[in-house]
């Protein structure tokens, strides 16, 4: 677990991630992450998109009903 503080920057909020957080999300600097709610109403930071995802499960459904 890592303990995050949030910093002033300008007129938003923001939140400094540890080197150690960068690299298990498998991101760097300008990297876009997404902020999810779980189940239970814990909030999950992560790499993944939800919108591609959804893409993605669209074209396999595609895929599989037109296969032949």
């Amino acid at each position: 677990m890592f303990a995050l503080k949030l910093t002033q920057i300008g007129n938003s909020v923001g939140v400094v991630l540890p080197k150690e957080a960068l690299a298990k999300l498998g991101v760097e600097k300008g990297a876009v992450v997404y902020l999810t709610e779980a189940p239970g109403g814990e909030l999950r930071i992560s790499a993944y998109d939800p919108a591609v995802a959804e893409e993605i499960a669209l074209g396999e459904a595609f895929m599989d009903e037109y296969r032949d």
